[in-house]
């Protein structure tokens, strides 16, 4: 099958690599023009994994009309420019006949729905939505190391054309049905990992990390049952995999920068500093909205909502936190 990633980042470009290295021959799509023209004349991606040849299977392009051309398209940029790459793709394709297959962790700024929400409103064409999502750090699957995730689809014939597509030695993709739920565990665990990169930030301890990654998870599980999912995928690959990934790594982006803010660093400043996207920040805002419009009791994004959008001191939310009324474990 022809095969178009869409996103040139540190994930889309390791995407693209894990297809090539399956015998695939692969579309890469950058957004900057220069940026695609050198990666196809370098075969190296120097914004993101300097240290990762392109296979030349892998034909990287700025121009749609490469693009439109495949029949499964592989969407990897970031939430917030979702809408116009689909918006300008959709001149060239409707995905007619077309498997679309998001990768992007966020919400729509615009709309606050999911990913495969905006696929399905520009591509109503489209034979099948997936999303894939996963404890999957693109350095470490840059350099071959095993790691699994899960393909989510409502039609099992294209997550399943999906799974064979990606898998292979050292990448393990399972099937699921839940697409609302990996989409949404792929969001909220930003959001987590931005403050169990503050507790880093302050100097605390495993204690401190494991309570938050466990209650985290409990706060996940609620608004996805309330929104629909199923609470196995809280426990699966997509969720507690992936959160424990996000949350304890020094190699991702949203650990790092709740690290930073912990330090003192304004959330404006840290995103102005990196090239890479904090999905974060821009998620805590969307969720705390939606938590509050259907009365779904999450107070650790209510206190890093006011961290991040009132300057609330980072230690007097945790204050906060560990000083309200005693609560049972399980509701």
């Amino acid at each position: 099958m022809s095969i178009a990633v869409i996103g040139a980042g540190s994930w889309g470009t390791v995407l693209s690599k894990i297809l090539a290295d399956n015998g695939h021959d692969v579309v890469l799509w950058a957004r900057n023009p220069e940026k695609a023209a050198l990666i196809e004349q370098t075969r190296i991606n120097n914004d993101y994994l300097p240290d990762l040849t392109l296979s030349p299977s892998i034909h990287v392009t700025h121009d749609f009309q490469w693009v439109g051309t495949a029949e499964v398209l592989v969407f990897v940029v970031p939430s917030k420019g979702m809408g116009t790459v689909c918006s300008d793709l959709s001149r060239v394709t409707k995905g007619k006949g077309k498997i679309l297959l998001t990768c992007t962790k966020g919400f729509s700024r615009e709309t606050g729905k999911l990913m495969s929400d905006v696929l399905e409103r520009y591509f109503p064409e489209a034979q099948a939505i997936a999303a894939l999502s996963g404890p999957n750090l693109a350095k470490e699957l840059a350099q071959k190391q095993p790691s699994a995730s899960v393909i989510a689809s409502k039609d099992p014939k294209a997550a399943k054309i999906l799974q064979d597509l990606f898998l292979n030695g050292y990448f393990r993709p399972y099937i699921s049905d839940d697409i609302l739920g990996v989409q949404l565990c792929g969001a909220l665990k930003n959001c987590y990992a931005l403050v169990t990169g503050m507790i880093s930030g302050l100097g605390l301890g495993e204690n401190s990390q494991a309570a938050l990654i466990t209650r985290a998870l409990a706060e996940m599980t609620r608004l996805g049952l309330k929104l629909g999912a199923h609470q196995e995928t809280f426990a699966g690959l997509s969720g507690i995999g992936d959160l424990v990934a996000t949350c304890t790594s020094p190699l991702s982006r949203n650990h790092t920068a709740g690290t930073l803010l912990a330090q003192g660093k304004a959330a404006k400043d840290i995103e102005q500093g990196t090239h890479m996207v904090i999905e974060g920040m821009s998620t805590t805002k969307t969720v705390y909205a939606l938590s509050h419009r259907l009365g779904v009791e999450m107070p650790i994004i209510d206190q890093l909502y006011e961290v991040l959008y009132h300057h609330k001191e980072i230690t007097l939310a945790a204050h906060d936190l560990m000083s309200r009324s005693g609560k049972k474990e399980w509701n």
